[in-house]
């Protein structure tokens, strides 16, 4: 990491393009030892008595706040829809980082079981239809920002019926960033047909295999494309964060004001655009960076934010395999000649998943490397996780299974009890 040159006086009211360039230069990427994982899991929260209807805010806040500390340290959050989210602390490997989660998530079912509420696991709510809940003054700016922009459709099944299982990765040496976040992207297309969890959305058979993804690509490319690795990453994001639209900002009386059009943050900074008649100070542009939402957002350490949450069964082999193949060097390197072939189909992973020849053979291959690799505690899932992929399937299509037989409400249910 290069030595900081920002003053105090650099990073006042208001900030320079200099000033602000180098800030997100700064801060994209952290030298580090590799081997810490953390993890993100959303969920998606049902009325057990009353399935189709998204639970009331009072209902779902006090819900939050009764499972709020669970033991092994994640941090209990809501999202737009009503999505539950588990983010837990940073362990110091893959399996420490799983056990935590899983028995954060289990008590955290336990707990909601008792108000009435269950946890369905899916990259996208397959019955009910989209609408916001959280009145969180963020939320409602993003949503009328999408809406002023021509994103209404796409926006709001992102904020309100998604959910997906992040995987937060240290950055590793600064002399391997390049590579490093390069095979970050390049796993992204098998790892997104590997983990294909939401053939449904509001209702309807959508034709993909991850709904979650299709709407993702719908959006805004300046801010949910991913970097395109023709630059060393920091220089990359940097750019990529000042050509992004800025979505809201905050006013003298501290109100959240939704940006009605398309102003790059460069625009802003620069004095070429003023927004509240002001330029932008700091506490701006970390807000902004928090509104970027590429397949891997460079946070000082890597979020890869492309795979569908799925069953319990299923979303500790995935974690354990993506660690294996990014953070050990031997299969990092097998993974990288595995999935050449296949690192520019994103399309197609979300759309065919597995179904795609290319993707099911670079996910079998991904998934025979990780296996020599992963922890034993987590041999089982893995190989349970490899079956699946043998014959075929990713987690999704037993998903499509059962919404056949039963229909998506029953199955909604069903996710929900589990």
């Amino acid at each position: 990491m290069a030595i900081s040159y920002l003053s105090e006086t650099d990073l006042a009211e208001p900030l320079t393009v200099d000033a602000a360039d180098q800030y997100v230069y700064e801060s994209a990427l952290t030298e580090s030892v590799v081997g810490r994982v953390g993890l993100e899991l959303e969920t998606h929260l049902v009325d057990l008595a009353a399935v189709p209807q998204r639970p009331d805010w009072a209902r779902v806040a006090a819900a939050a706040d009764a499972a709020d500390a669970p033991p092994g340290g994640s941090l209990v959050t809501l999202e737009p829809g009503g999505q539950l989210e588990l983010s837990g602390p940073p362990a110091d490997d893959v399996l420490g980082a799983v056990t935590a989660l899983r028995s954060d998530e289990q008590r955290t079912r336990l707990i909601l079981g008792e108000l009435g509420l269950g946890l369905a696991h899916g990259g996208a709510d397959p019955l009910r239809a989209p609408r916001r809940i959280n009145p969180r003054p963020r939320y409602a700016a993003m949503q009328r920002h999408f809406e002023a922009t021509g994103q209404a459709r796409p926006g709001a099944a992102m904020m309100c019926s998604t959910a997906a299982l992040q995987v937060n990765l240290e950055a590793g040496p600064a002399q391997a960033w390049r590579a490093r976040v390069g095979l970050a992207h390049q796993l992204g297309p098998t790892l997104v047909a590997l983990s294909a969890c939401s053939p449904w959305l509001a209702g309807r058979d959508t034709g993909w295999k991850s709904a979650r993804q299709q709407v993702w690509a719908e959006l805004d490319s300046s801010r949910c494309g991913p970097l395109l690795g023709r630059d060393e990453p920091a220089a990359e994001w940097t750019r990529y964060a000042m050509q992004a639209p800025v979505m809201f900002f905050r006013t003298d009386g501290d109100d959240v004001l939704p940006v009605s059009g398309i102003v790059p943050f460069g625009h802003w900074v620069s004095g070429r655009t003023a927004l509240g008649g002001r330029g932008p100070d700091l506490a701006d542009l970390r807000t902004h960076l928090t509104t970027l939402f590429p397949p891997v957002r460079l946070r000082g350490f890597l979020e890869l934010r492309y795979l569908d949450v799925c069953a319990p069964r299923w979303w500790p082999a995935l974690a354990a395999v993506v660690a294996a193949l990014m953070d050990d060097p031997a299969s990092a390197d097998a993974a990288a000649e595995a999935t050449e072939p296949t690192a520019r189909c994103w399309t197609e992973a979300a759309r065919d998943g597995l179904g795609d020849p290319r993707l099911a053979e670079s996910a079998r291959r991904c998934i025979a490397i990780a296996a020599e690799r992963v922890p034993p505690e987590l041999g089982a899932a893995v190989a349970d996780l490899a079956d699946l992929v043998d014959a075929g399937n990713c987690p999704g299509d037993l998903v499509a299974e059962r919404i056949a037989e039963v229909g998506p409400r029953a199955a909604l249910e069903e996710m929900a009890h589990a």
